[in-house]
C-alpha cells in the first residue's frame, strides 16, 4: 500500500490517515512493531519531523504505544482499532453522499445506485 499524500491538506493529518488505514487494513496488526519514525518517514517521502508528529498524536490517541527501547507498536485494544476502523469508513461516506448530493441525486436513488452496484459485486 503506497503513501498517497496531496498537497490540499497537511501531510501529518495525512500520515494519521495513512496509518490508521494500515493499522485497520492489518497491515501493522494488534500488537505488532511499526517501523522506525525514519524508516516510515522515507518510505513515504516527508520529513521525519512530520513522521514523528503524525505517530506521536496516534500514540496520544491510544492506537500506538511505546517502548523505550524496542519502538512503537499497535495497541491490542480490538475495540480501538475496531472504533478506528468505523470512523474511516463514516468518513468517506460522508464524502461520497456529499458528491452525490452536489450532482443532485436525492436519498432513493443513492440506495437503489448503492445497492445495485453491491449486488454486481457479490455475484
Amino acid at each position: 500500500m503506497g503513501w498517497e499524500l496531496k498537497t490540499d491538506r497537511p501531510i501529518y493529518a495525512q500520515l494519521i490517515e495513512q496509518i490508521e488505514l494500515r493499522i485497520c487494513a492489518g497491515i501493522y496488526p494488534p500488537g505488532s512493531r511499526i517501523p522506525s519514525v525514519r524508516d516510515l518517514a522515507q518510505e513515504a517521502s516527508v520529513n521525519p519531523n512530520t513522521m514523528q508528529r503524525a505517530l506521536a498524536k496516534l500514540e496520544e490517541d491510544g492506537l500506538l504505544y511505546s517502548h523505550r527501547t524496542s519502538g512503537r507498536f499497535v495497541t491490542e485494544d480490538t475495540e480501538m482499532i475496531r472504533k478506528t476502523r468505523n470512523k474511516l469508513a463514516k468518513e468517506q461516506v460522508q464524502v461520497f453522499l456529499k458528491k452525490m448530493k452536489d450532482l443532485g441525486f436525492e436519498y432513493g436513488e443513492i440506495l437503489s445506485i448503492i445497492s445495485d452496484l453491491a449486488e454486481e459485486m457479490m455475484e
